[in-house]
């Protein structure tokens, strides 16, 4: 499914915002919480007032939330404060109803798979232009008014909260959180632009190039014809485009070298290919 059929369908948009808000609160409850490590954003500011003032992670979370909701209000547009509200407002609920334990007492097990986890919904928000709210709020703003990337405040604002481990669990807690955020980052680059990979090849051939067309045509691959010059010889010939699954990329290229094993072929790692035939 298409990431415009995801938004365009409000009710496969809100089960997927639940879902990836579900996994952000499993990853802090059952993980980021009982290992007392806090990697950034509002959930881990919540962790750290937990761990030093007793206050219940949620309502941190809720408040922080509702406060950044505001300052989207005055700072920002409608459209983009209604974007994040429903989610700013449903973390904190599933926070408070998803159950709290320590399913592993390894720390770094913990960071591994809470993080893993926290990146999946949060990448699936990313994907549908939803978002939880919290500390994603501020760059935002910054990015408005004073042009700053919003990566690079988001990642000030996580080292930040980063260093409040120092007060609570030490050095190893500051140094896991600071892992754990290059684990999100790893996982939710890879989900958003790792899911829909495929091979572009380009084929060039002195001799073979009908044998390639019609091998690619009998396999069901499509192409695309370009015609090119020859910077060398000054020849005309044609040139084809093939973008091919990663699984079928090795087939392919074996295919076209056993025509003509001189054929000159040119690849590329692409991230996504819409529309089109690319079986």
């Amino acid at each position: 499914m298409t990431k415009r059929q995801l938004t365009d369908n409000i009710f496969i948009r809100f089960a997927i915002i639940i879902i990836a808000l579900e996994l952000v609160a499993v990853s802090i409850n059952f993980f980021y919480a009982p290992a007392q490590i806090a990697a950034g954003g509002s959930t881990g500011i919540a962790i750290l007032a937990n761990e030093l003032l007793g206050l219940d992670r949620a309502l941190v979370v809720l408040i922080i939330n509702i406060s950044m909701i505001i300052l989207a209000a005055v700072f920002l547009n409608k459209a983009t404060t209604a974007r994040i509200a429903f989610g700013s407002l449903l973390l904190p609920v599933l926070l408070k109803i998803t159950p709290s334990f320590e399913l592993t007492a390894n720390n770094m097990l913990a960071v591994l798979i809470g993080g893993s986890i926290f990146a999946v919904g949060v990448a699936l928000l990313y994907r549908i232009e939803a978002s939880s709210g919290g500390t994603a709020v501020p760059p935002m703003i910054l990015k408005k008014y004073f042009r700053i990337s919003p990566a690079i405040s988001l990642l000030i604002i996580d080292a930040f909260v980063s260093l409040g481990n120092l007060l609570t669990s030490g050095f190893e807690g500051f140094a896991l959180a600071v892992f754990s955020i290059v684990i999100s980052s790893i996982v939710m680059n890879y989900i958003e632009t790792g899911l829909d990979r495929r091979k572009m090849i380009y084929i060039t051939s002195n001799g073979s190039i009908t044998k390639i067309k019609d091998y690619l045509s009998v396999n069901d691959k499509g192409f695309t014809i370009m015609d090119v010059k020859g910077g060398y010889t000054g020849d005309n010939r044609e040139m084809l485009m093939v973008v091919v699954d990663n699984q079928d990329y090795n087939h392919v290229l074996r295919a076209i070298h056993m025509l003509d094993k001189q054929a000159f072929t040119i690849v590329y790692n692409i991230t996504e290919a819409h529309g089109g035939t690319f079986i």
